[in-house]
């Protein structure tokens, strides 16, 4: 479980004093996916930072299964924009990176990575440099790294933005097939409403100007492919455009 109580984030900016959070409470209940999205600017990516441990300088309580966030002593799964992946290590190395640095030895990782690697497409591309793949198969890569480390949550911060629009929907479906699984508890920030709807059976609305969480949509059309043809997930991600609309701004 991830929890967020009262959350306040500022930062200094030519000499002022600028607030990025302002009392943001939020709960991802075990196992289930939370997708954040809100208009630009409304801090679901410092609201990433700080649950991950990368920002320390905060106001307000972050628990991680009831504990104070610790990446030292915690696996926590982090996917950036651009996957993250190191240039000058092989897909292998950066697949076992996290597992690595948690002190697993390579040949306790191997048969683990394999199968990762059949069931993501890409065995045969362990010995090759991110430079030389694609987008899609980069981005399966970073799914490989977060799950052989088996996290004790994920983040992920739009993941999938950087893809075209078909390879992004495939990416969905893989990434769904293996928190189906493993029933990862995961944060993902989107500007995607459809991705939102389709992954998150908890959706969290933020605002910004400061940013915090407007409103919790419990989403019971999340996980099923057959939904996404269904009058009424068009209609809930209509409802959730208008809401972003009225805040002012753009997911």
């Amino acid at each position: 479980m991830i929890e967020v109580e009262h959350l306040s984030v500022g930062y200094d900016a030519d000499g002022k004093k600028q607030i990025a959070l302002h009392d943001v409470s939020l709960t991802v209940p075990q196992g289930t996916v939370c997708a954040v999205i809100g208009p630009s600017g409304c801090g679901k990516s410092t609201l990433m930072k700080v649950v991950a441990g990368l920002i320390k300088n905060y106001q307000g309580t972050v628990r991680i299964g009831g504990r104070p966030v610790n990446p030292q002593k915690m696996k926590i799964g982090f996917m950036p924009q651009n996957y993250g992946l190191l240039p000058w290590k092989t897909v292998g190395e950066n697949i076992c990176l996290g597992c690595r640095i948690k002190g697993e030895k390579a040949k306790d990782l191997a048969a683990r990575t394999k199968a990762l690697c059949a069931r993501l497409g890409i065995a045969g591309l362990e010995k090759r440099y991110p430079h030389e793949l694609s987008g899609g198969q980069q981005q399966r890569v970073g799914l490989a790294r977060a799950f052989l480390l088996r996290p004790d949550i994920l983040l992920m911060d739009e993941p999938f933005s950087a893809l075209d629009a078909i390879t992004r929907e495939e990416m969905q479906e893989v990434f769904l097939s293996l928190w189906q699984e493993n029933h990862i508890t995961t944060m993902l920030v989107t500007h995607y409403v459809e991705e939102a709807l389709y992954l998150g059976q908890r959706i969290a609305l933020m605002s910004a100007n400061p940013g915090f969480v407007q409103e919790i949509i419990e989403n019971p059309l999340a996980g099923n492919a057959a939904e996404r043809q269904q009058p009424e997930f068009f209609a809930m991600g209509q409802s959730l455009r208008e809401k972003i609309r009225e805040m002012g701004g753009r997911s």
